[in-house]
């Protein structure tokens, strides 16, 4: 079974959600919720290294805020939080994992690191 990858942001889907998070995310990054989110957009859009990593991985990737997971698994993890799915859902990068990356490529290399096949 291929491996999925669950990028859990810890943030709601709602449009006015998605305002304070704009608002949070340019008037005081340093206290934004979601270190995930902070490493892979910028205010507007995607960062162009996270999109070429996203595309060049070779693994299913999903991306879901917070109530949208919930909803669709009906399971809760403390967000951020990056997933593995096979047969079951498990954690593959806990939120103080990715609350400690330093900056977008610290945390890509962690990711590639992880998925590498062990011997």
């Amino acid at each position: 079974m291929n491996t999925t990858l669950i990028f859990v942001y810890n943030s709601d889907s709602n449009p006015i959600s998605g305002l304070f998070d704009l608002g949070h995310k340019i008037l005081s990054p340093s206290t934004y919720q979601c270190s995930l989110c902070a490493l892979t957009y910028g205010p507007f859009t995607e960062k162009e290294s996270w999109a070429e990593f996203r595309k060049s991985v070779g693994k299913p990737m999903e991306f879901l805020h917070r109530d949208e997971f919930e909803k669709k698994y009906d399971l809760e993890f403390v967000y951020p939080v990056i997933l593995k799915k096979n047969s079951n859902i498990e954690v593959f990068m806990s939120k103080p994992e990715i609350d400690a990356m330093e900056d977008l490529d610290a945390l890509i290399v962690a990711i590639k690191q992880r998925l590498e096949p062990t011997v």
